[in-house]
């Protein structure tokens, strides 16, 4: 049935085929490697994409036994961690025949879905949220971790595609509470976030009333954070440190830099 929502579908199916594609002829050794997100290795991630897909398609979680690790810190975590200390007993082929049939039945799933459905409001890991914005953060997840697995296995570049646009959306969309609330910048002061890439974007950032705004992409700032969306989405998403970010040689700093440091040291926004 096709929706108003069809993109969401397109736009899974290709991070995912994007995912089978970066591990396909792997040798077994490169899903140990490990990735960004503390305690995972490429396997786990790949797990943890199986057992979400899979908890959506009404299928049971598996239990967890003994005490969870230290970078386990809420429910979902421990969802997650089970999910990985699940495959982590199972063969490697098991897992990569799952992944392949598990976002099949996902993408079936959706391509059924009404209009009604999309908007029916229900739990998200975000709290109530209607479908298609959940659905949404499953592109971002799920292209996200397709980074993290390229960035785990050496293979340049991003995949860029429909996700990108929306993670930079997304995170775009945290900046002004990251200006206002977590820098604390001083009443009418104004950042510009710069980035180049596949997807060039001006942000413009300010505080009005003690509370941080969006301005217009084409307003003036008095300091200025440049760089790539490469770097902007791994330190929003804690993939890189934020002296990665300040210290790479395609990042330029303008203006007041201790303002733009504590942006930067602020900037993690993914939950």
């Amino acid at each position: 049935m096709a929706t108003t929502h069809g993109w969401i579908v397109d736009a899974l199916a290709e991070t995912w085929e994007s995912m089978e594609h970066v591990l396909a002829d792997r040798p077994a050794e490169d899903f140990d490697a490990p990735t960004a997100c503390a305690g995972w290795s490429v396997r786990d991630v790949l797990a943890h994409l199986v057992g979400f897909e899979r908890m959506l398609q009404g299928g049971a979680l598996p239990e967890h036994e003994g005490p969870y690790p230290d970078y386990v810190r809420n429910a979902v975590g421990e969802i997650n961690e089970a999910v990985a200390a699940h495959w982590r007993r199972r063969p490697l082929k098991e897992l990569l025949g799952a992944f392949t049939a598990t976002t099949a039945g996902s993408l079936a799933r959706l391509r059924g879905l009404s209009d009604e459905e999309w908007e029916k409001v229900g739990w998200s890991p975000e709290g109530e949220r209607p479908y298609h914005r959940f659905m949404e953060t499953r592109v971002l997840d799920s292209w996200i971790h397709l980074g993290d697995v390229r960035d785990a296995l050496g293979v340049e570049g991003d995949d860029h595609g429909p996700g990108e646009g929306l993670v930079l959306g997304r995170f775009g969309a945290a900046l002004p509470f990251v200006f206002g609330r977590r820098v604390a910048a001083p009443e009418g002061s104004r950042l510009a976030v710069e980035l180049s890439g596949e997807h060039p974007v001006r942000y413009v950032v300010g505080v009005v009333g003690a509370r941080g705004v969006a301005l217009a992409p084409e307003e003036g700032a008095e300091s200025a954070l440049e760089t790539t969306t490469a770097l902007f989405w791994r330190r929003a998403a804690g993939r890189v440190e934020a002296s990665r970010l300040l210290g790479d040689p395609s990042t330029t700093v303008r203006g007041d830099p201790a303002l733009v440091s504590s942006f930067v040291e602020g900037l993690v926004v993914m939950i």
